[in-house]
């Protein structure tokens, strides 16, 4: 999902949350069966006021799943399966999924190089070089613009880029390398910390998900 505030993506175990607002556009990558919950004002108060990644409970989903689905139900059957959600997604920590989009023209200039040449991360103050900044001042914008360090920011993109590899069915030696990663044991972590689970698990989860196994 993607905003004037930057991307979030929601792997298969997570959900995005929009509140009324928001102008945004929806990405699908690889094969994607997407379900979508419209809540009344009384059930949207009780979540994030911006947007936000969180993590998907197994009721929770089920819900979803039916709210979604073919089967006709009473409007207080449908209200009481939103509360479900609802109790299920407050109580639910938000993921770090969100990559913040900076204005600065600078920092624009260096997110654009990190994001054409993944494979061979530059560091930032040869990136600085590139367009004109010292790496003093670049560090303090990215601090500034998007709440995170160079480092914190790059590590998001290339998270974000890794699930849309796998999902289109990349290995995760070939991801590791093609996102900037020294090693896959590095990727694994990286990946692991942000998503919650292995790049492999990961992957065979949205397969199976995908193909009804």
């Amino acid at each position: 999902m993607v905003t004037d505030a930057g991307s979030w993506i929601a792997p298969s175990n997570r959900v995005v949350w929009i509140p009324r607002g928001f102008t945004h556009q929806h990405r699908a990558h690889g094969a994607t069966d997407m379900r979508i919950v419209f809540m009344a004002g009384s059930f949207a108060e009780l979540l994030p006021q911006r947007p936000a990644v969180l993590a998907v409970t197994p009721l929770a989903r089920e819900a979803m799943l039916t709210l979604t689905g073919r089967s006709e139900r009473p409007a207080a059957a449908r209200d009481r399966l939103r509360t479900v959600v609802i109790d299920e997604l407050a109580a639910a920590p938000e993921q770090p999924l969100h990559l913040p989009e900076p204005h600065d023209e600078r920092l624009l200039a260096v997110t654009h190089l990190v994001e054409e040449d993944m494979a061979s991360p530059a560091a930032l103050g040869e990136l600085g070089r590139r367009v004109g900044a010292s790496e003093r001042t670049l560090s303090r914008l990215f601090q500034a613009e998007t709440g995170m360090s160079f480092r914190q920011w790059r590590t998001q993109l290339r998270v974000h880029r890794a699930l849309l590899m796998l999902a289109d069915g990349a290995s995760v030696i070939d991801t590791a390398t093609s996102c900037g990663w020294a090693n896959p044991s590095a990727f694994i972590d990286a990946f692991t910390a942000l998503v919650g689970q292995t790049p492999g698990r990961y992957q065979r989860a949205h397969d199976a998900a995908h193909h009804g196994t």
